[in-house]
């Protein structure tokens, strides 16, 4: 989502999801003026505070932590961004690995660099883009942690580009090239300038402004804090001053430890009775289910749900929570954006506040709390995964709750957003991730459940389908060997569910190179498919497709073809010739035969599917267009290469224009008419055209992708006077 920032007199590209700009804020000119002399092209910066906390369990990390870091980084990104001096803005939220590469792709995406693969691929893609681009840019990684484990690779880099980081762990930096710079409280004179300019409705409020500043030590949250208590109320500065000593200095209050404590600890529990006032029940429960999500970004439309109303309004109307949620805001202990549409509004809580109301939460209440607060991001989760930005916020304020609530969200059945959060990092293809998301959640069902509970067969199955996804098949095969045999056990062999667990094991088999096994294996499923909902149903048909690419991998054409064939006789009498099933199997036997080398028997089949596709998806859809570059290639195995020339010549031609010259489908295209040019004798095109893709593979590509190295390989041969003849 951007940044409200972003005018559309401005060209250039802004993406992510930054804080608005604090009300009232400075620019720090006194004690933050070495970030602009820092932050030069090349430059990787970040900032810390002064006197960092203690790190670790959020009620140890100290209240000078919140030193205004992202407010500073906000205030530096858009003043370039508005001088015109960076034409491309990447603001991430960095405190997971997930919400770094989900940052990195949506980046990725803003900027038209049409990239393909799992998240990790995309970010390591997107970020040679960067190095290599001339074009200047900014990348903020905002809020770093350790958990997001940021290595060099990871790390943007460029001539052209700078990168800012905040953070309040040093250990989270990477590399020995990155120059942190200290950032400490406001000035005297800052922080009257602040304060002074938050308090302009009735200037009899500043009377004492200068000893209340005196007593809050410059601290930017404790002066947020204050001002907006003051502001929406009629005390004076004088006035909660004398709340603030007497809260400090009252026998067992937050001040009694030690008179120089950081004052954010006294403030916010002061803005905590200010907003009990403002809305009294309400404020409070809703402040203590907004501190059980993620405060750097949390959809507002979360806490308007059904779910946030009968927790923390009991059961009352949207404006009941509305009405509790500006008074949090206008006790300055969360911030609501309203300089966006009310669809996309964000509502932002310091992670200092999350910490001291998690701490401060009495027993028992943090149970009603929690499954409230899930239930409302299950409520508010879209079916689609979509808008992305939404999608991202929904998951980073379930990981933000999951450790807090423990086994509150077991009792009984795993809650239902446990498994929809896992669902999310399949779709966003966070492979890495979402495979330690699906072993954490195993592993807790299993401590929690046991490990024959009928839940924890669909979590071991999406487990082995996120390490397929991974490129980890041998453990994919591993867990689904057990599924299927827990479910034999539990259900018997005859059961729907075990032909399903031997259609899963099959094509893990295959993903393994296990194809002997593999076809063993997918041949009891179409047993059982056949058994339990008969031999012409769809899902036996689709099992039989399955046994037949097996075989096809085994490299047993004869037995692929003949299943292939019977499966379209059958499809066709009982789906129609044209059903997208039928068509689907047509195509996969004639990529059959082109295997075994009957040429004259695939091309008809691919003519019909051309035919059937255009008529049904029209001529430019993706999947046409792939079966005429299909067509191509039959035609070059048959040696009729006038066919195949015109064929991957359009496939080139109509990939570059939907795709773009650089995704890895236009690629492929590239290299097979480079084949098919060089096979005519027109080897001064082939030449030009394969370098022209290794050019290209190399600036998007990762260095081991395969087919970079064929592009490379090619390029290679056909320089030395060897022609490749082989199509991707």
């Amino acid at each position: 989502m951007p940044v409200d920032t972003q005018q559309a007199d401005r060209t250039g590209v802004w993406t992510g999801s930054a804080p608005p700009l604090a009300r009232g804020f400075i620019a720090r000119p006194e004690s933050g003026p070495a970030l602009a002399m820092a932050l030069v092209p090349g430059a990787t910066v970040a900032l810390m505070a002064e006197r960092p906390g203690i790190v670790g369990a959020d009620a140890s990390r100290g209240w000078l932590d919140a030193c205004g870091k992202t407010q500073l980084a906000l205030s530096q990104a858009t003043s370039l961004w508005e001088r015109g001096e960076v034409g491309l803005v990447v603001w991430v939220t960095a405190t997971s690995r997930a919400s770094l590469l989900s940052g990195y792709a949506e980046a990725a995406a803003a900027a038209g660099t049409l990239l393909t693969g799992d998240a990790e691929l995309v970010a390591t893609q997107f970020l040679g883009w960067l190095h290599d681009s001339t074009e200047p840019w900014l990348v903020v990684l905002d809020d770093l942690t350790a958990a997001t484990a940021l290595d060099e690779r990871l790390l943007p880099a460029g001539a052209a580009g700078r990168v800012l980081i905040t953070t309040a762990d040093a250990a989270a930096l990477p590399g020995p090239r990155t120059r942190i710079i200290p950032l400490g409280p406001f000035s005297r004179r800052e922080a009257l300038t602040y304060l002074v300019g938050r308090l302009t409705t009735d200037l009899d409020q500043r009377q004492g402004a200068i000893d209340l500043i005196g007593e809050l030590g410059g601290e930017p949250l404790a002066l947020a804090q204050a001002s907006a208590v003051i502001a929406s109320s009629e005390l004076s500065c004088h006035d909660y001053r004398e709340h603030f000593v007497r809260s400090r200095d009252q026998p067992g209050g937050p001040g009694a430890v030690s008179s120089g404590q950081p004052t954010g600890g006294i403030t916010w529990s002061l803005s905590v009775d200010h907003a009990d006032l403002l809305s009294p029940g309400t404020a409070q429960s809703m402040l203590v289910l907004t501190a059980l999500l993620d405060g750097d970004a949390i959809p507002r439309q979360v806490l308007m749900t059904m779910a946030v109303r009968a927790y923390a309004a009991a059961g009352g109307t949207v404006h009941a929570a509305a009405d509790g949620l500006a008074a949090l805001d206008h006790a300055g202990l969360l911030t609501v954006d309203t300089a966006t549409e009310t669809a996309t509004a964000m509502v932002r809580m310091n992670w200092l506040v999350r910490a001291a109301v998690r701490a401060a939460m009495p027993d028992g209440m943090l149970k009603g709390a929690a499954v409230a607060a899930a239930d409302a991001l299950l409520e508010a989760w879209p079916a689609d995964d979509s808008p992305d930005w939404l999608a991202r916020s929904l998951r980073s304020c379930a990981e933000s709750l999951r450790p807090v609530a423990g086994d509150l969200l077991w009792e009984g059945a795993c809650h239902p957003l446990l498994l929809r959060v896992g669902r999310s990092l399949d779709a966003a293809r966070l492979t890495g991730p979402a495979v330690t998301y699906w072993e954490e959640l195993a592993a807790n069902g299993e401590r929690v459940l046991g490990e024959a509970h009928p839940e924890m067969f669909a979590i071991n199955e999406l487990l082995a389908q996120a390490y397929l996804a991974a490129g980890r098949a041998p453990h994919a095969v591993a867990l689904l060997q057990r599924v299927r045999a827990d479910r034999a056990r539990r259900y018997g062999p005859a059961h729907p569910g075990v032909a399903e667990a031997d259609r899963s094991l099959g094509l893990a088999l295959v993903s393994a190179g296990r194809f002997s096994d593999a076809v063993v294996v997918l041949g009891e499923a179409v047993e059982g498919r056949s058994w339990s909902q008969g031999a012409d149903s769809p899902a036996t048909l689709t099992a039989r497709d399955d046994l037949a690419a097996a075989y096809r991998a085994a490299g047993a054409y004869a037995d692929a073809i003949a299943i292939f064939r019977r499966t379209l006789t059958e499809r066709e009498h009982n789906q129609g010739p044209r059903h997208a099933d039928t068509t689907a199997t047509r195509q996969k036997l004639a990529e059959a035969y082109l295997a075994d080398g009957q040429f004259k028997a695939a091309i008809p089949l691919y003519k019909r599917v051309i035919s059937d596709r255009e008529r049904i998806l029209g001529p430019g859809h993706l999947h046409t267009i792939a079966a005429r570059g299909a067509l191509g290639a039959a035609y070059h195995s048959a040696g009729k290469m006038a066919a195949a020339v015109r064929l991957d010549e359009q496939a080139r031609t109509e990939y570059t224009r939907l795709l773009g010259p650089d995704h890895p489908d236009t690629l492929a295209a590239c290299l097979n008419l480079a084949y098919a040019y060089s096979a005519v004798g027109r080897g001064s095109d082939a030449t030009r055209l394969l370098a022209d893709t290794v050019e290209r593979c190399d600036a998007t590509l990762a260095v081991a992708d395969p087919l970079r190295v064929t592009a490379r390989a090619s390029l290679l041969n056909l320089s030395g006077g060897t022609s490749t003849g082989g199509q991707q």
